[in-house]
């Protein structure tokens, strides 16, 4: 096992790889003591304005904008038979937090379709926070599955999370949290990318410092170099912001030599709301009650870009990346029932208590269930193999019940115009 770190320089991400070092040197700091102090500002602007963050800005700054990385599949990169592969398979899931690490280990190493992956794009993964034990997710995920990783932090959390998580036990330690790559094959050219919050993250229960930022990276693949793009758009942010967002990543990928074919995955957020504030989600809600609830659980929740998302998955084509033969479609990827108490903890934190009757109202419609397309891959001179169709991989679960809130999705592919041999890294 070859190890590595990788810091970067500046938002945008000129990499540099570090031979050497303790696995997590790139992201360890002292600002444990200080997070009571910096959680009592109540918004990033006075935050910033205070004397104590223009003396630790230097140290949370260059942990933010840091990557770190590791190979463990040096030798599980080699094909393992005597015909190279015919397709590349891509898995993107988000783990939340990796609460059910174990379990998610089990799944990625043994699933017949994610357990096959070429390359994940993980997104919700901790490191160093109460909730999950102050386990290095991405780390533990790569080293146990034989895979490299990169993993940039989006986020120095400066309490324990939302909902149930805020009673974990014990104390968070490096309170990071971020986005992921895991790759069987050569990552190379690692960077990530900070995209601007969609609400101000100082305000309300859970605090943090920073912004979601999208991971990018070069996967050496015997059928050709491809790029790839871990990202989680925000939640708590309108539609047009998660356009935005997406705009910002493509933007990037223009700019990048050499050009390479690229896939885009991970959780979008199309929730199909505007969730900026808490009163926009309310009145939304409403307009879809009076929209006809069954009509918005059949015709919008699995299909948000037919009305209330059509702007980003418009600005995807724009820009000349494809989505449409890549998803499944319809096909809902995080699935909420009346009876879910963790997700009723959370959204209690968000929106009054007497909401929960008009949801429960709706919902009863359904059978008390209701199902959203958040996650989607979009690529560029990438097209579907014709032997597995995209598809969503439901009900992975455990003793102790499901592995995530989001099911992963899939997608098996072929670069469709390869790297010449002098494009390669």
């Amino acid at each position: 096992m070859s190890h590595a770190v990788i810091t970067q320089a500046d938002e945008a991400g000129e990499a540099t790889r570090l031979n050497g070092g303790a696995h997590s040197s790139v992201l360890d700091h002292h600002l444990a003591p200080h997070f009571p102090a910096l959680a009592r500002f109540d918004s990033t602007r006075a935050l910033r304005a205070s004397a104590l963050y223009a003396r630790l800005r230097p140290e949370i700054e260059r942990v933010l904008n840091s990557v770190a990385a590791e190979d463990f599949a040096e030798h599980a990169a080699r094909p393992r038979a005597a015909e190279p592969p015919r397709a590349i398979r891509a898995t993107a899931w988000n783990i939340e937090r990796g609460k059910r690490l174990d379990g998610i280990t089990r799944a990625l190493a043994t699933h017949e379709d994610i357990g096959a992956s070429d390359v994940l794009l993980l997104t919700e993964l901790d490191y160093g926070m109460a909730r999950t034990g102050n386990r290095f997710v991405a780390r533990e995920l790569a080293e146990a599955l034989k895979l490299n990783y990169i993993f940039a932090p989006c986020y120095v959390a400066l309490n324990k999370g939302s909902g149930f998580e805020a009673r974990a036990e014990g104390e968070n330690t490096l309170a990071l949290h971020g986005n992921a790559v895991l790759s069987r094959w050569p990552l190379r050219n690692a960077h990530s990318l900070a995209l601007p919050n969609g609400k101000d993250k100082m305000r309300g229960k859970e605090k943090r410092l920073g912004s979601q930022r999208a991971v990018v990276a070069d996967v050496e693949h015997p059928l050709g170099a491809f790029r790839v793009v871990s990202v989680h758009l925000d939640a708590h942010s309108s539609q047009a912001h998660r356009r935005h967002q997406m705009a910002i990543v493509l933007e990037h990928l223009s700019r990048l030599r050499p050009a390479l074919p690229s896939l885009i995955g991970g959780d979008w957020n199309t929730t199909t709301y505007n969730a900026s504030r808490a009163a926009y989600s309310i009145a939304g809600f409403f307009r879809r009650v009076l929209m006809g609830v069954r009509r918005v659980m059949r015709e919008h929740y699995p299909h948000p870009e037919r009305w209330f998302e059509r702007g980003l998955f418009r600005e995807i084509e724009r820009r000349g990346f494809s989505w449409r033969e890549l998803n499944a479609p319809g096909a809902g990827t995080l699935h909420y029932h009346t009876d879910d108490f963790a997700a009723h903890a959370n959204l209690s934190e968000w929106v009054p208590q007497w909401c929960f009757w008009f949801i429960n109202w709706a919902l009863a419609k359904n059978e008390g269930r209701c199902s959203l397309k958040l996650d989607w891959f979009a690529g560029r001179n990438v097209a579907p193999a014709g032997d597995h169709p995209p598809r969503v991989v439901g009900g992975l679960r455990d003793d102790a019940g499901s592995l995530s809130d989001h099911d992963p999705i899939v997608l098996d592919f072929v670069p469709s115009q390869p790297a010449r041999a002098g494009d390669r890294m």
